[in-house]
């Protein structure tokens, strides 16, 4: 799968996950946190996403500060997906 397919299909399963319905892919930037000022998740919406990405993907996620860096944005989320299943 190459970067922009990964990247759309993690946008969709932010939307369908965390029921953002009223919003695109295209409407969320890749680039932008996902917390706070950005697409505005809290740490709720973070262990949803978390259990979603590990049940598609077959990767584990970090718990506590390492995913920080994981959840910064989709960008960074499609990074750690794609470096985990690389092995």
């Amino acid at each position: 799968m190459d970067d922009s397919a990964l990247v759309h299909e993690l946008k969709v399963l932010l939307i369908e996950e965390l029921d953002l319905r009223a919003r695109t892919p295209a409407d969320i930037d890749e680039h932008a946190p996902l917390f706070g000022e950005g697409l505005g998740l809290d740490s709720l919406d973070a262990l949803q996403l978390a259990m979603a990405i590990e049940e598609r993907y077959g990767v584990r996620v970090p718990e506590g500060e390492e995913s920080r860096a994981v959840f910064a944005s989709v960008t960074a989320l499609a990074d750690f997906v794609r470096t985990i299943r690389a092995g």
